[in-house]
């Protein structure tokens, strides 16, 4: 576990919910990857020119980047892109502007979830809004990020 305080960040994606049944993130990543070209442009680039970060963005059902509800099994997901801060989404894409905070940021394997908050309960650490998946594009490695507090 690391803990890193990231500034509020922009994410334009394909945005659905739980609502939307059984396998609805894979059909968002699949609508994502399909029409990236949309959005390369609006993507946010490292001093080399690579794309920063892919987000599956959450938030509870209210739209306030609370942690999903119903024992983490109701919300709001974003598969997107990290963005320049005044991007606008194009039709058939959603922005989100995800809050600044600090996070318990850990490397996203099988059990990452569960074992993270269960060590946040054990150590008295709040869940203080909903979490997300980040993936390192130039290493391909996935990480969950832990909001713990605001910033």
């Amino acid at each position: 576990m690391v803990n890193a305080i990231k500034k509020a960040f922009v994410v334009i994606g394909k945005a659905g919910s739980t609502f939307d049944g059984e396998g609805f993130i894979q059909k968002l990543w699949g609508d994502a990857n399909g029409h990236f070209s949309e959005i390369e442009h609006l993507a946010k680039k490292d001093a080399n020119g690579n794309i920063v970060g892919i987000w599956g963005a959450m938030s509870d059902i209210s739209h306030s980047f609370k942690p999903w509800e119903d024992g983490f099994r109701k919300g709001l997901y974003l598969a997107g892109v990290e963005c320049v801060d005044h991007a606008e989404a194009p039709d058939g894409w959603i922005k989100w502007t995800i809050p600044s905070y600090e996070y318990i940021v850990v490397e996203n394997h099988n059990g990452a979830f569960e074992d993270t908050i269960r060590q946040m309960n054990e150590e008295g650490i709040p869940l203080v809004g909903a979490v997300h998946d980040y993936t390192d594009p130039a290493t391909g490695k996935g990480y969950m990020y832990f909001p713990i507090r605001k910033v």
